[in-house]
């Protein structure tokens, strides 16, 4: 009789060690799993901003692989504008950089007179113009944005300027007036390099960054 009181004890010993380690372990494991909407994907069909404002402050480390001048530029612009995130600049950069390529292959000046500063949309509004007089179409697609990089990054008084390499795949046709094929095919993208630079008085309440100078990569 004893000796099964004593068996009893034993199992029920080991089974508290075993559920304080399980048991803990199990908890911390179910700590860990993210949530589905944890991140911060936009539903379909909501337009993003531009560039939007990060709540929280960027981790030096994000700046550590860049030139030191770029890493200077930004380091200023952060104790500039507290909110600054580099890492959701360059998501909104990227999400700019479709929408106002898209945009003017639309010929909507509307999306690009939002998104551009006045001597960009100009010479956007230009092009379409002499595209539109010609009678002529483009059939273009951004296939994909293989790269995005920062090339340089600047504080002038309160102005932050940071301009971006974009390393993309590009189908591109243009057609005429009666829809005849002129050049391109959308069988055959072509790797564009652009460098398009963002501006934004950090003092202003608006988060958004405008496009204020374009260039070849």
């Amino acid at each position: 009789m004893l000796e099964i009181v004593l068996l009893a004890m034993v199992a029920a010993f080991l089974g508290l060690r075993l559920y304080s380690v399980l048991g803990r372990r199990a908890e911390q494991e179910e700590e860990s799993v993210p949530q589905r909407f944890d991140s911060e994907d936009k539903p379909a069909g909501v337009r993003p901003a531009v560039m939007p404002a990060a709540a929280a402050q960027p981790r030096p480390t994000e700046f550590e692989s860049m030139m030191p001048a770029v890493e200077r530029g930004l380091k200023e612009i952060t104790a500039a504008d507290g909110k600054f995130n580099l890492a959701q600049f360059l998501d909104g950069a990227r999400g700019a950089y479709r929408m106002i390529l898209e945009a003017f292959w639309k010929g909507d000046r509307e999306t690009l007179r939002e998104l551009c500063d006045d001597d960009v949309y100009a010479g956007f509004e230009s092009a379409i113009d002499a595209r539109e007089a010609a009678g002529e179409s483009v059939e273009n697609k951004l296939i994909r944005i293989e790269e995005t990089k920062v090339h340089s990054a600047s504080l002038d008084g309160r102005t932050a300027r940071i301009a971006l390499l974009f390393v993309a795949d590009v189908a591109a046709v243009t057609r005429d007036k009666d829809g005849n094929l002129i050049a391109g095919s959308l069988d055959d993208a072509i790797e564009s390099r652009d460098v398009w630079t963002f501006s934004r008085n950090v003092s202003a309440r608006d988060p958004n960054w405008l496009l204020d100078e374009t260039d070849e990569g």
